[in-house]
């Protein structure tokens, strides 16, 4: 069983506006809907699992219909402090109804242009492996600076990778890495995968896709607008 948890709990304040980025509506559709749709419709994807305050499970869902959805939509999940504690109170969920060696599939709602085929080398790439990363290489030189005044060293740009999302895991190794940091070192963790590497779970690099970019900046959402127009 393939297993998609997205993360809907965040509240966008770097976007500014009275509602959360991801319920946005651009192109006669919240943002969210753009990758639901897609997971939806992809026959890898079994189940759809939702992390989102409970005063917008219902938009969510007004958002979206077909037999398709009804089908996969397997229910919502509670945010929690952090971006990772909202991860793990989806894991909970989803640990109620697949198993330890099925995969699971981390998005998040304000990455819109989800592709079919990336999907698909996610959880292809699990082959082998306890973990998925999509990675797009570092096009500009790269330095590191200890204080964020002057220029420490240089890095080498071949050897640096920047992360997306979706990430892709075993459920089981991937719950225990979770559990192992509560309750508090969860809290400083800021990307999935980083859990997984502290636990030691072999993680595979895969390409990433340039237009699967994140919804953050005012003008991040002008490129997505400019897109769906076109």
């Amino acid at each position: 069983m393939n297993t998609a948890l997205i993360l809907s709990g965040g509240v966008g304040t770097r976007l500014g506006g009275d509602i959360p980025k991801q319920y946005r509506v651009v192109g006669d559709a919240p943002i969210i809907s753009y990758c639901l749709e897609t997971l939806v419709n992809h026959e890898e994807i079994d189940a759809i699992q939702i992390v989102a305050d409970p005063v917008w499970q219902d938009f969510i869902s007004e958002s979206m219909n077909g037999s398709e959805w009804k089908q996969k939509m397997h229910g919502f999940s509670l945010p929690g402090e952090n971006r990772q504690l909202s991860i793990w109170n989806g894991l909970q969920d989803i640990c109620s109804y697949a198993g330890k060696e099925d995969a699971v599939l981390i998005h998040d709602a304000a990455r819109p242009l989800l592709s079919a085929g990336l999907i698909h080398d996610c959880l292809q790439g699990l082959v082998g492996y306890d973990g998925v990363l999509p990675v797009l290489p570092m096009k500009d030189t790269v330095y590191l600076s200890e204080d964020g005044k002057e220029i420490s060293s240089l890095l080498d740009r071949k050897q640096i990778f920047a992360g997306q999302a979706p990430e892709a895991f075993r459920l089981g190794a991937y719950c225990r890495a979770n559990q192992a940091l509560l309750p508090d070192r969860i809290l400083t963790i800021n990307g999935s995968t980083e859990v997984a590497v502290m636990a030691g779970m072999k993680v595979h690099m895969i390409p990433g896709d340039e237009r699967n970019f994140k919804i953050t900046t005012a003008e991040d959402l002008q490129r997505f607008e400019g897109l769906v127009t076109a």
